[in-house]
């Protein structure tokens, strides 16, 4: 009996022990949870309350910087500058504005160029940063980056002044010219000499003015919104008729061929000003009685259909150096001859634009003295509903130039097929 006593006071014991350790540990894991962590420190509990949902939502790139310059909250976008790098902030000037902001509590502002994060070239990101007191610890900085913003700005500007200096051209030429009638009246050889002039001086700044309108309306308008079903052999003619005198006046002789009843889907006014820019440039550039060829076909793509509308020249040629270039506004392989055959620099910009919303692409081969081939590619009618449109995005010089061809000035012999540029002598 009195073994049994003691082995139950021994369990009661124990028991009332475990009890008391059980409720010690529960405490213990209670007041563990309640201390606040590293991380914690460094957010939850230093950022004013609302602080870190304000920062997520703003489009500049966001970091918070506390009394020892250690980064307490950075966006991702601070990261995907570079701003950040191993919980500090990176860029030197911005952390000398951050102390004095901090020492003297004074909002600070500056632009700075910052060398592009990942990249081997020269360029820069352009941003502003500005530096703002959070409470009495924190520091907030915001940087936008303006690299965007100062290429559109630098391109509006150069835009400007090439119009400038071209509109410029022809009503100097004109001022004069008219002041030169005036003095000639007694002399109508003479006047009659100025006033051919005055007509290529105004013809050249209608051309001008009626491209800037062009180019306008291709870069604002939406060409699926006046869509419509339009066949390529109807297009490839009004590119010829619109280059028929001056291809007559040099004996250059306008070639069609290709791939019969093909379609496109898009804007028929603008297709029909692209394909008719190319016509225009292959005959200005062609030296007489030369051809010009203007052959569709259509080429299977992972995207559905495309028609290729190549047009071929037996022209000058365009240099290595000036084929990236060609579709730049304003640019001119030969000023003097752009200047000499009415060119103002804008035809190919057009094209360029106009493939690009239609959702294709334009590309070019030319070599030196052998002519050029400008290949306008674009989805075919149906599949083109669907297509997104984009710009051209590759250097594809897979150009042709059909195996048959029906003279366009009605020649009673067949014409001499082009050779495409993959057999040019």
């Amino acid at each position: 009996m009195d073994v049994n006593a003691a082995v139950a006071a021994l369990a009661a014991i124990a028991g009332v022990c475990t009890g008391v350790i059980a409720m010690l540990a529960f405490r213990w894991s209670e007041r563990d949870q309640a201390r606040p962590t590293r991380t914690s420190l460094h957010t939850d509990a230093v950022l004013p309350p609302g602080v870190d949902t304000v920062l997520s939502v703003l489009r500049s790139s966001a970091v918070v910087l506390d009394e020892s310059d250690s980064v307490v909250k950075a966006s991702s976008a601070a990261y995907a500058l570079g701003l950040v790098r191993g919980g500090k902030l990176a860029v030197e000037p911005m952390l000398h504005m951050a102390r004095d902001t901090r020492r003297d509590g004074e909002i600070r502002q500056v632009e700075l160029d910052l060398p592009r994060r990942g990249t081997g070239r020269g360029e820069a990101l352009a941003v502003s940063a500005r530096v703002a007191p959070l409470g009495s610890r924190l520091v907030l900085l915001l940087v936008e980056d303006l690299t965007e913003a100062r290429r559109i700005e630098a391109v509006r500007r150069d835009f400007v002044a090439n119009v400038s200096h071209e509109l410029k051209t022809p009503t100097g030429a004109l001022s004069l010219l008219s002041e030169a009638v005036m003095d000639a009246s007694d002399d109508p050889e003479a006047v009659t000499r100025f006033a051919g002039r005055m007509q290529i001086e105004a013809t050249r700044l209608t051309n001008l003015v009626q491209e800037l309108i062009d180019l306008s309306r291709v870069q604002n308008d939406d060409p699926l919104e006046d869509s419509e079903s339009v066949r390529v052999d109807e297009l490839v003619d009004e590119a010829i008729d619109r280059s028929r005198q001056p291809a007559s006046n040099k004996q250059i002789t306008m070639a069609a061929g290709g791939t019969a009843d093909l379609r496109l889907w898009g804007n028929r006014g603008q297709l029909a000003a692209a394909l008719g820019n190319l016509v225009e440039n292959a005959v200005n550039y062609s030296p007489a009685r030369t051809r010009v060829g203007i052959a569709a076909r259509r080429v299977s793509a992972s995207g559905g259909d495309l028609i290729e509308i190549a047009v071929t020249d037996q022209g000058i040629g365009i240099s290595e150096k000036d084929r990236e270039r060609v579709f730049e506004r304003f640019y001119r392989v030969d000023p003097a001859r752009s200047r000499a055959t009415g060119g103002t620099g804008l035809g190919l910009a057009i094209v360029k634009h106009v493939a690009a919303s239609h959702g294709g692409e334009v590309t070019v081969w030319s070599s030196e003295g052998q002519g050029s081939t400008f290949t306008l590619r674009l989805p075919e009618a149906g599949a083109a509903r669907d297509r997104t449109p984009t710009g051209p995005d590759e250097d594809d010089r897979s150009l042709y130039t059909p195996d048959t061809a029906t003279d366009a000035s009605n020649e009673l012999d067949p014409p001499t097929v082009i050779p495409s540029p993959e057999v040019l002598p």
